[in-house]
């Protein structure tokens, strides 16, 4: 997790909503690290754990990587946790919760739906108060 907490400052500066991620393999290797690019990329879909499920999935030459963890630092949107389990990604472990635009245990609950292929374990509130506070100070740094 302080891969992601790193790449989720980094993303701070450079003006992106500090979300980071890491994608390890299952022999402990790190695949990819990176942060939200929306911004810089102008590209709705470039958060930080789609931009990482892309990495691998490019390295690997397989849309379905089953045998990776993600890290990210906050938790995951609708549209990540679909392409976490289109990706089959085995286990999601996740920092701050997001009550108003998560899509794990928040908003849609996205791998407890029926029409969900693939649910990964699921573990959250992963230095979840050191990933709340580099959110919550980017954007109170943006008020001021």
């Amino acid at each position: 997790m302080e891969i992601a907490l790193a790449e989720a400052r980094k993303a701070a500066a450079r003006g992106e909503v500090p979300v980071g991620a890491v994608a390890v393999a299952g022999d402990g290797t790190v695949m990819a690290a990176d942060g939200n690019r929306t911004r810089e990329w102008r590209d709705p879909t470039a958060h930080a754990e789609i931009v990482v499920i892309r990495a691998v999935c490019a390295a690997r030459g397989s849309e379905r990587i089953g045998d990776v963890d993600l890290y990210v630092t906050l938790e995951p949107c609708p549209m990540c946790a679909g392409a976490i389990s289109f990706a089959r990604i085995r286990r999601l472990y996740y920092g701050a919760d997001d009550p108003k635009g998560g899509g794990v245990e928040h908003g849609p609950r996205v791998f407890h739906q029926p029409t969900c292929h693939h649910r990964p374990e699921i573990y959250g509130g992963l230095a979840a108060s050191e990933a709340a506070d580099v959110l919550r100070r980017f954007f109170a740094d943006r008020r001021d």
